[in-house]
């Protein structure tokens, strides 16, 4: 998952500061001692402990923090963090300087120089050390088995220091942006609402509705109350259900199979319209009125009354996978009427809803029109 911009700034301010550390304490040196001079290979070698860090953390901000943080693969993420851990310790060991004489330096302060009086010549006591004595003596040094000093101490704990700090920028950049989206798709669902409320008030299609329903009154009755109900249980679905985060699919299939019912009464034969819907739907989610702007941008822009034309609408699901297809011609001179929500505006709606979790596909040939939506279904 690619870094915010804000993460990036204070990676690149924190470790500015300090590799910036050295210099400016040894030029604070230089100034106020005039008898110590700026010497560029103690900044070199301070740096190059801070480069054996600097690589350290690049391996964990980029391969092993996603993991736990976007992955959740927590029991990867740890396996690796101490095969980490034990190789910088092996590093550690390794770089130590070699010791003089195959012995480490001694520790204890430097014997007085031997006494010239007369007194001090007389033969030492001779006496043997006691057992506990000899003991605590060869227990001083470490075994030779044990490769972790102080130092390499140390520097392990800056280490997994470093690496916490990581992961508690990534969650709080992470949980920032959630917020963040959070905010916009609430904004994001509201201005679907109000878009969506058109419905009610646009005189277009209530007049061309209510014509159609108007002539059926006089040679099919019984047609006409359906159609009335059908245009009733429509609108309840709109102002009831589409301000839901997510609404059952066969609720949104038949919200979709109304519409078309009532559009079709606006054409004659010539335009050949194709409804295919599963009958039977998992008891699964999805967004409410997110497939009715790609069927009525297909009314709108593909039916001519000068030749034929068709619309074809499918829906399948396959698993855990809602698939819809919708294709339609284009005509000379489509429909300008204004009304739903655009394709930018639902693809922006996809992203905030599904992230990269869904695929859309829009053909614009010179002959069809082509939409492929593929959205997984919600729990």
């Amino acid at each position: 998952m690619k870094q915010s911009r804000l993460e990036n700034i204070i990676y690149l301010a924190v470790w500015g500061l300090l590799f910036a550390a050295p210099l400016l304490s040894l030029y604070v040196r230089t100034v106020s001692d005039p008898y110590i001079e700026f010497n560029w290979t103690e900044v070199f070698i301070v740096w190059r402990h801070f480069a054996v860090y600097l690589l350290l953390f690049l391996v964990h901000n980029f391969l092993l923090a996603p993991l736990l943080v976007h992955s959740h693969k927590r029991i990867a993420y740890f396996a690796l963090v101490i095969v980490l851990l034990v190789a910088f310790a092996v590093y550690r060991y390794n770089s130590r300087p070699e010791p003089k004489d195959g012995h480490m330096p001694p520790m204890e302060k430097p014997l007085p120089p031997p006494s010239t009086k007369v007194e001090d010549k007389k033969p030492p006591f001779r006496h043997h050390p006691p057992p506990f004595r000899k003991n605590m003596e060869r227990h001083d040094a470490p075994p030779p088995f044990v490769f972790i000093g102080e130092h390499e101490i140390t520097a392990i704990v800056m280490l997994i220091l470093m690496f916490g700090a990581n992961l508690g920028i990534k969650n709080y950049i992470r949980s920032r942006d959630d917020r963040k989206r959070l905010v916009e798709l609430e904004k994001q669902n509201l201005e679907q609402q109000l878009e969506y409320l058109r419905y009610q008030i646009n005189p277009h299609f209530f007049m061309n509705t209510l014509n159609n329903i108007h002539a059926l009154v006089d040679f099919d009755p019984a047609k006409a109350q359906d159609t009335i109900l059908e245009l009733s249980k429509m609108m309840r679905f709109v102002l009831y259900e589409g301000n839901k985060q997510s609404v059952p699919l066969s609720r949104e299939l038949d919200f979709i199979r109304h519409y078309v019912t009532l559009m079709q009464l606006r054409y004659t034969d010539k335009v050949k319209i194709t409804l295919d819907l599963p009958q039977e739907t998992p008891d699964r989610h999805i967004p409410p009125l997110i497939l009715v702007t790609f069927i009525e941008n297909a009314f709108k822009h593909g039916v001519s009354y000068q030749r034929e034309s068709f619309i074809e609408v499918r829906v399948a699901v396959e698993e855990e996978t809602m698939h819809f297809t919708c294709r339609n011609s284009k005509a000379d001179h489509p429909n300008e009427e204004k009304g739903g929500v655009g394709l930018a505006n639902v693809r922006k709606r996809l992203d905030l809803l599904y992230g990269a979790n869904y695929r859309l596909s829009i053909k614009d040939r010179p002959e069809a029109y082509h939409v492929e939506l593929s959205i997984p279904l919600l729990g």
